[in-house]
């Protein structure tokens, strides 16, 4: 459950929901900095103490943010690479009536030749058809996860 949701909420990103106008909407967007804050509730743009009606991850702390290239290919529906997109969502249930989950991802797109592409980075896997999580790792049950620790794991290293 916890890789399904915490990419489920990446998944939004890619989406293209977009918030008008500057600053925070009451959601924890702010599509002007390219940055979501706030509480993981808010993430679906339904503020019903659930995420896609899930209450277990409504309360945690999210905090996302991703690119302008991220942005042409949301709204470009991923039609017109190259792109240097990237996302990085940091989650953390450690707060008050949290999961008590902690994770952080790293995503970048590579186009659909996925682990043929040019810009893949070994050590990473394949979501969405067109991205790789380069850096994926987390706590639950206060156990240690490592999904992904690609090489390079930052976002400058993909050409």
């Amino acid at each position: 459950m916890r890789r399904k949701m915490a990419l489920g909420v990446v998944a939004l990103l890619v989406s293209g929901f977009a918030a008008a106008g500057g600053g925070f909407d009451e959601f924890g967007y702010n599509d002007t900095a390219r940055i979501f804050v706030g509480a993981a509730d808010g993430v679906d743009r339904n503020l019903d103490g659930m995420v896609w009606g899930d209450p277990t991850y409504a309360n945690d702390h999210l905090k996302m943010n991703w690119n302008e290239e991220w942005d042409r290919g949301n709204d470009e529906g991923w039609s017109n690479p190259p792109y240097d997109a990237w996302t990085d969502n940091n989650w953390n249930g450690k707060g008050k009536d949290g999961s008590g989950e902690v994770w952080q991802y790293r995503i970048i797109w590579v186009g659909s030749d996925l682990e043929s592409s040019d810009r893949w980075h070994e050590g990473g896997y394949a979501i969405w058809g067109q991205f790789e999580v380069i850096f994926s790792h987390g706590t639950s049950a206060n156990e240690h996860f490592w999904d992904a620790h690609a090489t390079p794991a930052g976002y400058g290293g993909s050409e």
